[in-house]
């Protein structure tokens, strides 16, 4: 067989014999399933009821799946990095820590808790959940006019690798050379665009329903074709490109499968109708579009290759297509079913007990209902109609004989019914895992020992475990796509706040090959014990560390951080960076380098023999300057005593001689006038005290 490249009619031919029947194959297998799990879930079942009978739903699959989800969520959520690249050697720790910590940043900001709860969800009603993760580039461009360039200014304006021609105009017109020579010359008038494509990544779930394979798939890697089949305004697909005319005779699921429909009504609860919009501005209509991926020997070598083919309307009319790296999709499941790609649901499992639940407890309650208010018997023509159907508290019936009204009570056997509705609940308990708390549980409560709660406990728990190692495999392949992207698109170094400080990051050199472990607690314990067991770590991590020094080989203050960490999501405090400072190796190395340049200095002083003398004379020098100050500051305060009590004494005998003096002579002294005079005295020598 001679090979030669495919035509275009070739290439969509095949492609869309391929999705068809991956179509077919979902639709007729695979679909209906899922439209019961969803009307399971929103408390309907396939039993019916009689009129004037409880029509109560007894909603097992709602309850079962709301009760388990939190505790998936929490498994994978409960700490900072759920997710870490290892790496292959010492030199790529920290590449791999920076790796780690930027994926971890760009989950958050894609919303990556919506998009893994919805995954989630899907994985626990619909058989599995499908999580895209592409690539996405846009034009971040200004537009702008430029008239009146010379040919050296445009081709200098062009030289820009961020700038696009988008028109040019061209003149010949009369302007002046170097020489001040009257020459022809062209002149340009253009519009550009400046400013270059940028790109981030990006993470959707998509539904169920918009996701298709082809049956004998088993795997994403290994499928013929993977498709994304959803909905497009017409106007978006012209914006990207296509040609107007062919865009807007393609057509949308509204005219297509039924099956597709339902399954979007059942999941939405409403249909959508975009007839009007359709009417007023058909760059409004929706259109069908599929994102197919399939190997293909385009080129006719001989070798398939990984294809993306962009399909149009109901009849998959190819669009366009191009040659791609990976398929951007990764699966997430609970049950998977092995050689198979589709797995089963939990509501599959207990669908048929959420029927004989319903079952059971509409005949307790019309028991109920029927023993409260029984029917009656009467003879027909003794007894007042009327009377016997007033239902007044106290109220007559007229009778024209004796025993005209008869009881037709019901016996009351709810109560024994109840017995067959808790079988129930157990048979729901073993099918899935999802149990009542053991602190609740009193036939667990009945064990006398811990090790028996223990193992009640663990046994409730294995299937749930089972269920999120699981979902632990798909969330592995999320995030080496992730890495992945990572590396092919992001081309330059971009600066980035990575537990609280700004690095530069570099995607281009990590290590495409490093290993992904998710850190999941899939521990059956309760979070007490878990507490107990970090403490009991950090205290060994703290004596190792003190005794050894920061040196030792086995433990770092990182590793000291981590438990520490822990600790506080076991206990559910989750942003840990509020009370302990983001550290990683570049930070304890700074730190280990500023303690030894210390115990350098330490030792240095050590063993100077002349240090500790030098020190030594140092103190005695401060302590006699010390005594010499405070003698000084004695014998100043002894003079002012001293001083004080000599003009007492010159007080007191001025007191008696001007005494002696009036009453001799008759003369009056002015004592006040001489004691003024003595306390300026006083002032003055204070103050010259003080200054010595």
């Amino acid at each position: 067989m001679e090979l030669k490249p495919k035509t275009k009619e070739e290439i969509s031919s095949i492609v869309q014999d391929a999705m068809q029947s991956a179509v077919d194959f979902v639709e007729s297998e695979i679909s209906e399933e899922r439209i019961k799990a969803q009307r399971y879930y929103d408390g309907e079942v396939d039993i019916g009821y009689e009129d004037g009978r409880s029509k109560c739903v007894a909603t097992k699959v709602r309850d079962t799946i709301r009760a388990v989800k939190p505790s998936i969520m929490r498994v994978f959520l409960s700490t900072t990095k759920p997710v870490e690249y290892v790496p292959k050697g010492q030199e790529d720790v920290r590449l791999a820590e920076q790796a780690t910590d930027f994926m971890h940043h760009e989950f958050q900001r894609l919303n990556g808790y919506r998009v893994l709860n919805d995954a989630i969800h899907d994985a626990l009603v619909k058989k599995m959940g499908i999580v895209k993760c592409y690539f996405k580039t846009y034009s971040k461009a200004k537009i702008y006019t430029e008239t009146d360039l010379s040919e050296d200014d445009l081709n200098l304006l062009l030289a820009d690798p961020e700038v696009r021609l988008l028109e040019q105009e061209m003149e010949m017109r009369m302007t002046a050379d170097e020489f001040g020579v009257e020459v022809e010359a062209p002149v340009f008038s253009v519009k550009i665009s400046h400013g270059g494509m940028k790109g981030e990544l990006c993470l959707e779930s998509v539904p169920p329903e918009e996701f298709f394979i082809n049956r004998d798939a088993r795997t994403i890697e290994d499928s013929y074709i993977v498709a994304h089949r959803t909905e497009m305004r017409a106007g978006d697909l012209v914006e990207m490109g296509f040609d107007p005319e062919e865009v807007f005779n393609l057509d949308s699921l509204d005219s297509g499968s039924e099956i597709t429909e339902t399954e979007v009504l059942a999941r939405q609860g409403y249909n959508e109708d975009f007839s009007e919009q359709e009417g007023a501005d058909p760059a409004m209509k929706n259109v069908t579009v599929t994102e197919a991926y399939m190997r293909m020997d385009v080129d006719g070598t001989g070798v398939p290759v990984l294809h993306k083919f962009l399909l149009g309307g109901t009849k998959y009319e190819l669009l366009d297509y191009e040659v791609c790296d990976e398929i951007p999709m990764v699966k997430l499941e609970v049950d998977p079913e092995p050689h198979s790609f589709y797995g089963r649901s939990l509501a599959e499992l207990i669908w048929d007990d959420q029927d004989a639940s319903t079952a059971i407890l509409r005949g307790i309650l019309d028991n109920v209902a029927l023993s409260n208010s029984p029917r009656l018997g009467f003879i027909e023509g003794a007894v007042d109609v009327s009377d016997l159907m007033n239902g007044e508290i106290g109220g007559l019936v007229r009778m024209r004989q004796s025993g005209a009204i008869q009881d037709l009570s019901v016996p009351f056997t709810a109560g024994q019914t109840l017995s067959a509705l808790n079988y129930m609940d157990k048979l729901v308990e073993q099918k899935t895992g999802v149990t009542q708390n053991i602190a609740l549980n009193p036939d667990a409560l009945q064990s006398t020992t811990k090790a028996a709660v223990t193992a009640s406990v663990e046994a409730a728990a294995g299937q749930t475990e089972v269920m999120v190692r699981n979902l632990a495999d798909g969330i592995r392949e999320l995030f080496g796509l992730m890495l992945r992207l990572s590396h092919k698109n992001m081309d330059e170094e971009r600066m980035m706040r990575l537990n609280g400080q700004f690095v530069p990051v570099n995607p281009k050199v990590w290590d495409l090959h490093m290993d992904i472990t998710v850190n999941v607690g899939l521990g059956t314990g309760r979070e007490d014990e878990r507490v107990a067991a970090l403490q009991q770590a950090l205290q060994l991590q703290t004596q190792v560390y003190q005794n050894y020094g920061p040196m030792n080989g086995l433990v770092s203050l990182t590793n000291i951080r981590n438990t520490l960490t822990d600790m506080m999501a076991a206990a559910g405090v989750r942003n840990s960076d509020r009370y302990f400072a983001p550290i990683n190796q570049e930070i304890e190395a700074q730190m280990l380098a500023m303690q030894q340049q210390q115990q350098a200095q330490i030792a240095g002083q050590q063993q100077d023999p002349n240090a500790a003398y030098l020190q030594a004379e140092q103190m005695k020098a401060q302590a006699k300057v010390s005594t010499d100050m405070a003698k000084l500051q004695l014998d100043a305060q002894k003079a002012m005593a001293e001083d004080d009590r000599e003009r007492d004494k010159m007080a007191q005998d001025l007191l008696v001689d001007a005494a002696k003096i009036y009453g001799q002579h008759g003369t009056q002294v002015d004592v006040a006038r001489v004691k003024a005079e003595q306390d300026r005295l006083r002032t003055v020598a204070g103050i010259a005290q003080s200054g010595q």
